[in-house]
């Protein structure tokens, strides 16, 4: 069940992903879901993830992504809290989320299926 605030998935950067999809799948037994030509959701690592092939969309580092039942109430505590908004809400297959910078400088997301 998913949890306002709580960790809900992870983002990698992705590459080449059908050379990153073989490593994986090999490595540890992963399994993927393709969304399209650049992104695959991934099954399997004991938490919900997935690699982002498209370089322009990539994260330069692990992506950590919370949930949030109500996107625009967690967005405002986020900034009440000291946090910067780095991508304004936005949609997406499956959503909507925003991502945010930490006082100590961590870039994390929020995602919400409303």
């Amino acid at each position: 069940m998913r949890r306002t605030g709580c960790i809900d998935y992870v983002e990698l950067p992705g590459g080449k992903l059908e050379e990153t999809k073989r490593f994986y799948a090999g490595a540890f037994g992963w399994r993927f879901i393709d969304y399209g030509p650049s992104y695959v959701a991934v099954e399997g690592a004991g938490v919900d993830a997935g690699f982002q092939g498209d370089p322009a969309e990539a994260p330069s580092k692990p992506l950590v992504i919370l949930y949030a039942e109500h996107l625009e109430s967690l967005r405002d505590e986020v900034t009440a809290a000291g946090g910067e908004i780095t991508r304004p809400i936005f949609p997406f297959p499956g959503g909507r989320r925003f991502h945010f910078r930490d006082p100590a400088g961590n870039e994390l997301a929020v995602w919400s299926e409303l």
